[in-house]
């Protein structure tokens, strides 16, 4: 009798553990990752959003954020304008995971660290480019900079599995001393255009007082 009864705890045991065991094997993928499964460390499957099952200890789910992501690239002075200005740039990045299979393979497997290969090639491309535009056109030619190093990030992370959606640059600063010279011209511009519009308003007024001499 108590071999029976040892072998129906057993079997509750083993039961208990089994159920223990496949509920320790589900993975719940939001709407907003993909998975990257391995078995014993090789690729074995790609994961898409909802309820999936894995063999714990055996198997392991990697996930990979496909949502857009921005990568705020911390302002530099070491930019390089054609005319040799020491110019700060301050640029966001963004970009996302592509929802299929390799691509989310590439993404996992072909980069370390997606954000920080994106800063460096971000501030090295946009060495690249700011050095071959002089000052003036880097600072009036906003669009065209962005046009530039997205095109240029574009074609250095092909392989990365990655959608890059748009590079921004929000600020640009140049030397100090020629800041300096910048509001000097800017002011005598404003200075000139508010005496022309004050002769302007002169002569206006002087016509008009002419006018009415006329008819008296």
């Amino acid at each position: 009798m108590n071999f029976f009864g040892s072998e129906i705890n057993l079997l509750k045991l083993f039961i208990i553990a089994l159920g223990v065991y496949l509920v320790a094997g589900i993975r719940i993928i939001r709407p907003t990752e993909r998975g990257v499964k391995e078995t014993l460390g090789k690729y074995s499957g790609f994961i898409a959003s909802g309820f999936n099952f894995v063999f714990p200890f055996i198997q392991t789910i990697h996930r990979i954020n496909v949502t857009e992501q921005m990568v705020d690239v911390e302002a530099e002075e070491n930019y390089i304008t054609k005319d040799n200005l020491n110019t700060e740039v301050d640029l966001v990045v963004f970009y996302k995971v592509k929802h299929d299979e390799k691509n989310v393979m590439n993404a996992f497997y072909n980069v370390d660290d997606v954000n920080a290969q994106i800063v460096t090639i971000a501030q090295t491309t946009t060495r690249n480019v700011i050095g071959t535009m002089l000052f003036k056109e880097v600072n009036s030619k906003r669009n065209d900079l962005n046009k530039k190093l997205k095109e240029a990030l574009v074609k250095e992370t092909i392989n990365w599995g990655v959608e890059i959606v748009r590079a921004e640059v929000k600020a640009i600063t140049p030397p100090t001393d020629v800041q300096e010279i910048m509001n000097r011209v800017i002011k005598a511009e404003n200075e000139k255009d508010a005496a022309k519009d004050f002769a302007t308003a002169k002569e206006t007024e002087a016509d008009g007082v002419r006018r009415a001499a006329i008819k008296v």
